[in-house]
């Protein structure tokens, strides 16, 4: 059994575009488009057109965890469309964020989304709804195939199942894993968790756990070190209090 902070700054790429996501109707396109272009233009004024403190929305956050993600993956780009419309007509918004870096002899792979409900005043963005949200972050030269399930949604107090799977057999190869929550805290700071790898008997990782009796979010990581790369990856799960929850 070994305690380590797994590579997650996938979990980093979550914790930047969370704070940019803002809550109901944009009124076209172009809106969307110059989030895109914003978030891709290092300058920090483009970024500060955009934004206007509101729910869940600080422009000042949102800048530092921007530039903490890009101090990482300097290649860091996002991408910015409009998404399916929840059940109750608010249109969303689809936000992808791709990167990579070397460190050493390794490279580093990462990918994060989100669909967001978004909302402004005016010309400006001011608060936000995170629908669903996940990042992976892979090493190595090839992309170990990996299928991580785990739902988006469950109810108040529901056993749900966390299972992250390798799609291929092990044929014998030794790999080792953890999952585990992600605190508020670590969230804030853009930490990662210290996990206890253990090896892995089976095909992944495979663990029963309960939702909190009140709603709110949960938020994974998951560490899994295989003979070709490492894989890293955090999942959001939203607790609902009802079944009409379970489907935004």
């Amino acid at each position: 059994m070994v305690l380590l902070r797994p590579f997650l700054p996938a979990l980093l790429a979550v914790a930047a575009l969370a704070p940019l996501a803002p809550l109901a109707p944009l009124q076209a396109a172009p809106s969307l488009a110059g989030l895109e272009a914003a978030l891709n233009d290092p300058a920090p004024q483009a970024l500060s057109a955009l934004l206007e403190p509101g729910k869940g929305l600080e422009p000042a956050e949102v800048q530092r965890r921007r530039e903490a993600l890009r101090s990482r993956f300097p290649d860091a780009r996002w991408s910015v469309s409009p998404g399916a419309p929840l059940r109750d007509g608010r249109p969303t918004a689809d936000v992808r964020v791709t990167g990579s870096r070397a460190d050493g002899p390794y490279r580093f792979r990462f990918e994060a989304q989100q669909r967001l409900a978004l909302s402004s005043s005016g010309e400006r963005f001011n608060g936000q709804e995170v629908i669903s949200e996940s990042s992976l972050l892979r090493s190595g030269d090839s992309d170990l195939k990996v299928s991580v399930l785990i739902p988006d949604a469950v109810l108040t107090g529901q056993r749900y199942d966390l299972d992250v799977i390798f799609d291929d057999p092990l044929d014998g190869s030794v790999a080792a894993g953890a999952i585990q929550a992600v605190a508020p805290s670590e969230l804030a700071a853009i930490q990662s968790p210290a996990l206890q790898l253990e090896a892995l008997a089976g095909g992944g990782l495979f663990k029963s756990v309960q939702a909190p009796y009140q709603p709110g979010v949960q938020t994974w990581g998951v560490l899994l070190v295989h003979p070709q790369g490492i894989v890293s990856a955090t999942k959001q799960v939203r607790v609902v209090a009802d079944r009409a929850g379970l489907t935004p």
